[in-house]
């Protein structure tokens, strides 16, 4: 089993990075495989619904969306890590998780995030962190994803890593949701050994509120 953990901070060994690394060092203690995946710091450019992944089975853009994308076929858990951004998650994240989420959502790599348990780490100096959180808990919730939380909310705060390794409850709280995220998968492995079937999917119906 394998977490696939995004770090989508500018920073490749800042904040967030110290954040997953605690919940790394916990799911690795539980016998569950880790990567942290970071977006880089290099201009994402957003979604501009073009629609050629539905074509092209893929991003029309060549960057680390359709690095991770590919990547995400082999892991059974995910964790997206972002800093906090006048009170929202970074452009880039946004960016990567829009386009990601979009094309990996098209026939044929449903099997990507589907079902799969997420989670999101957050990492703020002071504020902001809540509005974030529940900004990229939307992506797990729309893409059938259940979402691990730990006894708090998902969150340190820190100007610098130093900061972050001293902020004892949210170390803590990242250890907890790192054995939540373990716990979750050897349930889902167990109910695979004992014949457990997935839900049945219905054929999605796409509606608006004008007719």
């Amino acid at each position: 089993m394998k977490v696939l953990l995004v770090n989508g901070s500018p920073h490749k060994g800042g904040c967030t990075y110290t954040a997953l690394t605690e919940v790394c060092k916990t799911l690795n203690e539980e016998g569950i495989e880790t990567e942290i995946f970071w977006i880089g710091n290099k201009p994402l450019a957003g979604c501009i619904a073009c629609y050629s992944c539905k074509k092209n089975g893929k991003c029309i853009f060549e960057d680390t969306v359709n690095e991770f994308v590919e990547k995400a076929k082999d892991a059974d858990g995910f964790i997206f890590g972002t800093p906090v951004h006048y009170a929202a998650a970074t452009g880039s994240i946004t960016s990567f998780m829009d386009r990601a989420f979009y094309s990996a959502s098209q026939e044929g790599k449903m099997d990507r995030f589907l079902l799969k348990p997420a989670a999101s780490v957050i990492s703020a100096r002071r504020a902001g962190t809540t509005a974030t959180y529940d900004q990229l808990n939307k992506y797990f919730g729309i893409t059938q994803m259940p979402i691990i939380s730990s006894r708090y909310w998902n969150m340190v705060h820190g100007a610098t890593p130093d900061d972050v390794k001293k902020d004892e409850e949210g170390m803590q709280i990242m250890r907890i949701l790192g054995r939540n995220m373990a716990y979750y998968l050897k349930c889902i492995e167990v109910g695979k050994q004992n014949g457990v079937k997935p839900p049945k999917q219905e054929e999605i119906n796409f509606t608006n509120f004008i007719r």
